[in-house]
């Protein structure tokens, strides 16, 4: 067996590069991040072939002098950490010390830099960790960092880079990425001697990410603005009706760092409950601000990953802090008029859950695919108010935090109230005219026309009514004459087994019948006409394909759910008059009208200037 031998500094520094800079991007990120760090107002990226020829980051922050210039270059020498407390409490975006000297590892290296206490700058020359060159120069205040022929003595390394367009577009992600945290800052972004994208300096948060995130979703984007005890959230996030098949449009910030987290991730979507289709991201921005000595950044090379003393509060904070947002915006249904007319103001406060009462939330359940309950009372209208036109942030409505320059964070403002004037209606104040195919209701107002899925809003119905029972009590179920039987599977057999508490509290009551085979005895009301053995095999076939925990409301929502969709009114269905109008009654009185409980809509509006232009009658 070979003795062990310590490893040769030019070796060991390697072994770091590998961690530290995946591909030019990387190099990129870990350069940019040191000049935000140095209080840099402005920072120029020079990028060729892709990086593969030169990376030069320029900035006007604090600069080095000579000294401190050389002890740069050497590993885990730093200026933002000196005690075993700091480590604990980061407040920069880089502190290993790893960087720069496992990027001089594999480059050909040159560093300029010149501290406003000093008359010339210090420039030092490194080709693959050996210092070359060390010698003054003139400079401006700042720093200058050239990376040349990157991986030039790592080949395999080398050979996995990508084509220069894919480089490329990993680094401007990447710079994009970063200015949408830092709007104080100039970004500027130049490929072979071409700029390819600009940033100034923004006081206004929101524009920088409209500039970064693309104009076409300015109008789709909801301010978030929330604060419980030391955390606070920020930031936007699209209508549930712009969405992507990633969930690349998705920025997390963490104290100015933008992060990967996939608890957070889906804390966000989770926000969304039953407004997004399987499979569709949101996009949004996010700004969370933690104190620095709850979150641990140093728990990966490249610090993508952090880690929360207190996850679970952080994650119930954001989930909070977005669906709060459609808690409210599904409570308005507010028409914008080409030709406004004068109706009462209301204050608007964006971050203070509503409530709604003055009308009986215990109406029947008995709204079966044959007929529908007609003793549900209308909602009064000074208390029942649901979105139509999802409220929209511009430029020139409030944001609920600000970026201030002296620390560059984003920070929560006061809350604020803006009054705005509206006019107020309700799915019950839209004229029926009738259906098409026996599947959409279509209706109509001063402001257009309306086509409403008569089984995706009886879903939504139906779901809200079940939802809302006292958890604490059993739902009413019906007794079966004749038990019914069904047999599942090992594995569906034992989930099943753990989540029978949890339908008998829905109604359906079902008890083990030796092996895999398992009895019916009652079920709800809601579902009565239906067979219960397949029902049950869906249910349990979908808590395989999620996972599951029994007794979590996600679990019985999605019980709920499989209920509503197959005790709901299908397409194909005729509707008196009588009934589509308790349907749109009973519409109102939903929490989230707007989206069945697997996200699809419930409605599509075309408004009378869409129409006339459609018909060439403006232009």
């Amino acid at each position: 067996m070979p003795k062990i031998r310590i490893l040769p500094e030019n070796i060991s520094n390697r072994i770091a590069a590998g961690e530290v800079v995946e591909r030019p991007a990387s190099v990129v990120k870990e350069l940019v991040e040191n000049a935000i760090d140095a209080g840099s107002t402005r920072i120029f990226v020079e990028i060729e072939k892709g990086g593969r020829s030169l990376i030069r980051v320029s900035d006007n922050g604090c600069g080095m002098d000579h000294d401190n210039t050389l002890l740069a270059l050497e590993r885990y020498a730093t200026s933002k950490i000196a005690s075993d407390n700091d480590l604990f409490a980061i407040s920069t975006l880089g502190f290993r010390g790893e960087a720069v000297p496992s990027i001089a590892s594999v480059s050909k290296f040159t560093i300029i830099s010149r501290s406003k206490e000093v008359e010339s700058g210090t420039e030092i020359y490194v080709e693959g960790g050996s210092i070359k060159k060390v010698s003054e120069t003139g400079a401006p205040i700042g720093t200058m960092v050239s990376v040349k022929q990157l991986f030039f003595n790592t080949p395999a390394r080398r050979k996995f880079l990508k084509s220069v367009n894919t480089e490329m577009a990993h680094i401007a992600d990447t710079i994009a990425t970063i200015a949408l945290g830092w709007p104080g800052i100039q970004f500027k972004l130049v490929h072979n001697k071409r700029t390819v994208k600009n940033w100034p300096a923004a006081r206004d948060l929101f524009d920088r990410a409209v500039d970064v995130l693309g104009k076409d979703v300015r109008n789709s984007l909801n301010s978030v603005g929330f604060k419980d005890r030391q955390i606070a959230v920020s930031g936007w996030t699209s209508s549930p009706s712009v969405t992507r098949s990633t969930s690349k449009k998705i920025y997390l910030f963490v104290n100015g760092r933008c992060i990967r987290d996939r608890g957070l991730q889906h804390a966000l979507t989770e926000g969304y409950r039953g407004r997004l289709m399987k499979g569709r991201f949101p996009v949004a921005v996010i700004f969370l601000t933690v104190p620095f000595d709850r979150v641990d950044v140093n728990v990966h090379p490249t610090k993508n990953e952090v880690r929360f003393s207190d996850q679970k509060r952080v994650y119930e904070v954001l989930n909070h802090a977005v669906s709060d947002i459609w808690h409210k915006v599904d409570r308005r249904m507010i028409i914008e008029t080409d030709h406004p007319r004068p109706v009462k103001q209301k204050p608007v406060a964006p971050m203070v859950s509503e409530t709604v009462s003055g009308y009986d939330k215990q109406e029947s359940l008995a709204f079966s695919a044959k007929t529908i309950d007609h003793t549900t009372k209308p909602v009064p209208q000074k208390n029942s108010s649901v979105l139509f036109n999802e409220t929209k942030s511009s430029d020139k409505a409030p944001t609920p935090f600000y970026y201030d320059e002296s620390d560059k964070v984003c920070h929560i403002k006061p809350e604020e109230k803006q009054a705005t004037i509206w006019k107020e209606m309700r799915f019950a104040d839209l004229r029926i005219v009738g259906q098409i195919k026996n599947t959409y209701i279509i209706c109509e107002s001063e402001e257009g026309f309306f086509l409403v899925d008569q089984h995706a809003a009886h879903e939504r119905i139906l779901f809200e009514k079940l939802k809302k029972r006292p958890s604490s009590s059993s739902m009413s179920s019906q007794r079966l004459l004749i038990p019914e039987t069904f047999e599942t599977g090992y594995k569906e057999a034992e989930i099943l087994e753990k989540i029978i508490p949890d339908l008998n509290r829905l109604g359906l009551e079902i008890e083990p019948f030796g092996g895999n085979t398992f009895v019916v005895k009652s079920v709800p009301g809601l579902i009565s006409e239906k067979e219960a053995g397949p029902i049950v095999l869906e249910i349990v076939a979908m808590m395989e394909e999620t996972g599951f925990a029994p007794g979590l409301e996600k679990t019985l929502d999605e019980c709920l759910i499989l209920m509503a969709c197959h005790g709901a009114i299908r397409a194909n269905q005729s509707l008196s008059d009588k009934e589509m109008s308790e349907l749109l009654i009973q519409l109102d009185e939903c929490d989230n009208p707007s989206s069945c409980p697997h996200g699809r809509p419930t409605w599509i509006r075309w408004t009378e200037t869409e129409i006339e232009k459609k018909f060439k009658r403006i232009v």
